[in-house]
């Protein structure tokens, strides 16, 4: 097997008059009408321009199982698939190819985070969520975040405070209140996933909880919430009355 990127640069695209068709109806009908297979196709048209992306945009879809899985997937993963799909040897094509969907999701992300960041996070609780679930819905192994917010519940900086295994990933609550204190921040909202898609806070997420709160409450800082994100949505801490 060849990677594409021996194809002559001046070819014609097989596939150019399927292109065009297929960019005329997302520009008639509106992009929001296709579905996602026809858009992860198009996505990959500048990527792969001589061969068909349909079947592998299906590919992705099917292995991952949906566009957030992609988002999600590792760059290894993602190339792996692609080279599978299109019958390469893992090189500059699938390479390229998987680097352009990342930056894509990327920008997503950020996209989504932007209302959570440019207003009090309390009052943007729905952009707040999506957020959380665009970033650790579909992560592979349990990771550990916190969003530190000022005085007017201003998002002062998401970060991850550990990565894990499928199942745990350590957490030291007097670091989570150090880090606050550097920060200047006053409150702050615990964020952390369930890679077995579900959200129900386990014995051990409550307990730590429990911790933060105490270890916070000793220097004046708030801990707002804990949000566990599963693929079966998000549980809340303050609304499940665990705090």
């Amino acid at each position: 097997m060849t990677d594409d990127a021996d194809t002559p640069a001046k070819a014609k695209p097989r596939h150019s008059g399927h292109r065009d068709r297929l960019r005329e109806r997302a520009a008639l009908g509106g992009i929001e009408a296709l579905p996602d297979y026809e858009l992860l196709e198009m996505l990959l048209f500048r990527s792969i321009p001589y061969k068909d992306t349909k079947p592998l945009a299906k590919d992705l879809l099917a292995r991952f199982g949906g566009l957030e899985g992609i988002g999600a997937a590792t760059h290894e993963a993602v190339e792996d698939q692609i080279a599978k799909s299109m019958g390469y040897a893992r090189g500059k094509a699938s390479r390229a190819a998987a680097l352009d969907l990342r930056l894509i999701f990327a920008v997503a992300q950020r996209v989504a985070k932007e209302p959570a960041a440019k207003r009090p996070v309390i009052s943007s609780w729905t952009a707040l969520l999506a957020y959380v679930r665009i970033a650790l819905q579909h992560e592979p192994r349990e990771q550990f975040r916190v969003l530190y917010l000022d005085k007017k519940n201003q998002l002062i900086l998401d970060e991850v405070q550990n990565r894990g295994t499928v199942d745990h990933a350590p957490v030291y609550p007097r670091e989570v209140v150090r880090r606050a204190l550097e920060l200047s921040s006053s409150a702050l909202i615990l964020v952390h996933n369930h890679p077995s898609g579900d959200p129900t806070p386990s014995r051990a997420d409550i307990d730590m909880t429990r911790q933060v709160i105490e270890a916070g409450r000793a220097l004046h800082v708030e801990v707002h919430d804990h949000l566990i994100v599963g693929r079966d949505g998000v549980a809340s801490f303050k609304q499940l009355g665990l705090m």
